[in-house]
């Protein structure tokens, strides 16, 4: 008699869904109010400027952030300090070439979110960044806000450019390159907003 009661017990869990698993909300990212800016530091001197996010996601659970994804399209970057025209496309030309980051064969980066801890205000991520087609875990530091209709998140990312083989004028590489040297690190500054 007990089995038969335990079985019914059962039954009636499994259909009413008691034992499902809870999925995420996934957020998708809005590209127009989301962005990227990126600076990059040489001897004597630095770079900045933007770059377009493509789509995304952040995926949310009970007000956290758990996970998430977003494209970054290359062919849009931009400088944003260089007023010359004529130095501004020639430093561009450069930046999508093959001793950078050869945007014509490599079109996009990404990001793959893998784990989320968080810590006092802050959440600490890793993920899976993948850029000229190569991917290198990377762990950082992020704010993230939930809201009823939707999250916001934003992080500034320190990247080993080597890493993802662009080499040109590293040091590491290079020693006697001199004051023609580029920092190995630059850094992307991200800000995302998602909704449901």
């Amino acid at each position: 008699m007990k089995s038969i009661k335990l079985f019914l017990v059962l039954a009636f869990a499994i259909s009413t869904n008691v034992f499902a698993v809870k999925k995420p909300t996934v957020l998708n990212v809005d590209a127009s109010k989301s962005g990227v800016k990126w600076l990059a530091k040489k001897v004597g001197g630095q770079h900045d400027g933007t770059v377009g996010i493509t789509k995304g996601t952040l995926e949310v659970e009970g007000g956290k952030l758990v996970g998430g994804n977003f494209v970054i399209d290359m062919t849009t970057m931009k400088c944003t300090d260089i007023t010359d025209a004529g130095y501004n496309a020639k430093l561009m030309g450069h930046l999508s070439g093959s001793d950078f980051f050869d945007t014509a064969k490599f079109g996009t980066a990404n990001l793959k979110i893998t784990k989320v801890v968080t810590k006092g205000s802050l959440v600490e991520i890793t993920g899976d960044l993948t850029i000229k087609g190569i991917t290198a875990p990377i762990t950082f530091p992020a704010v993230f806000a939930s809201t009823p209709t939707g999250a916001t998140a934003s992080a500034g990312i320190i990247i080993d450019r080597t890493k993802y083989d662009i080499k040109y004028n590293s040091k590491s590489f290079f020693a006697s390159i001199g004051d023609k040297a580029i920092d190995d690190n630059f850094t992307l500054t991200i800000s995302l907003v998602a909704a449901k």
